[in-house]
């Protein structure tokens, strides 16, 4: 016999245990995701001086383990203790926010189409508080240069973009060393050095416009990342639709175990 039984109705252990395997992996995954920003956050010396959590003018990309990490423990943790102890109130849970999360990827995919140029507006400002930032958070740092040099970019719609930062703009009381440059990422790859130039954009925006694309990438980040999304429509329309099925599958997968659990307690309930 599989799983408890009284009168006819019982809990299929198939979906208890699949539930289980399937977010005690997630619930592991988000522990490790938290563990990961508690541990930058401590090198940084955040969680000595929690008040400089505030003190950044950008992103402290950290919080996307941070959240994404709480999220998956919590679903993680209800998914896995829910099926394991037949726990409807934690499957319940599980389920509805499941559902909120599905809810708000669907609005927010929606929302994007709709008001996609407010939204390229917000990705412009989004990326230029960023830059004014670069110096203040190494986290950040790398994570613009990894953008700029995945998608050969420069700024969020060119180069001149980095007059926003006060070591690289071009003013005449700025004392920088990197003063009319752009950081080593803008610019493009010579395939014959193996060790990267640090210092090949000191200066560049000093040059007229046509002699600047011969040092750096001129293009900005958001038409260069609105290009990605053109040519790559199938491959982020499919990762969508992945991650929606399978949370309408997680969600039907709980509500049937919710099923079974309440027939067999009314089962043992009327015997």
């Amino acid at each position: 016999m599989s799983g408890n039984h009284y009168k006819g109705h019982e809990v299929s252990c198939c979906i208890k245990y699949f539930i289980f395997g399937f977010n005690i992996l997630f619930w592991l995954l988000g522990m490790a995701l938290v563990g990961i920003g508690l541990w930058a956050w401590s090198e940084k010396g955040v969680l000595s001086n929690i008040s400089s959590i505030t003190d950044l003018g950008g992103l402290d990309p950290v919080w996307l383990f941070m959240v994404v990490g709480g999220v998956m423990f919590i679903l993680g943790f209800a998914g896995c203790i829910g099926a394991l102890r037949e726990n409807t109130f934690l499957l319940k849970f599980f389920s509805v926010f499941l559902g909120i999360i599905f809810f708000l990827e669907l609005t927010t995919g929606v929302l994007a189409f709709v008001f996609k140029d407010w939204i390229k507006d917000q990705l412009n400002l989004f990326i230029n508080n960023n830059i004014r930032a670069y110096r203040d958070d190494i986290d950040l740092q790398n994570l613009i240069d990894f953008t700029q040099e995945y998608w050969e970019c420069c700024g969020a719609f060119g180069a001149d973009d980095w007059n926003l930062n006060i070591y690289f703009n071009c003013t005449d009381g700025n004392p920088s060393r990197e003063k009319c440059g752009v950081p080593f990422s803008c610019c493009t790859k010579d395939p014959a050095e193996d060790v990267i130039n640090t210092q090949c954009g000191y200066d560049v925006r000093a040059k007229l416009d046509s002699e600047q694309k011969d040092y750096i990438n001129v293009k900005g980040c958001v038409p260069q990342f609105e290009k990605w999304l053109q040519d790559n429509l199938t491959l982020v329309a499919g990762i969508f639709i992945g991650v929606a099925l399978l949370q309408i599958f997680g969600i039907c997968l709980a509500q049937n175990l919710v099923s079974d659990i309440e027939a067999v307690r009314d089962s043992c309930f009327f015997t």
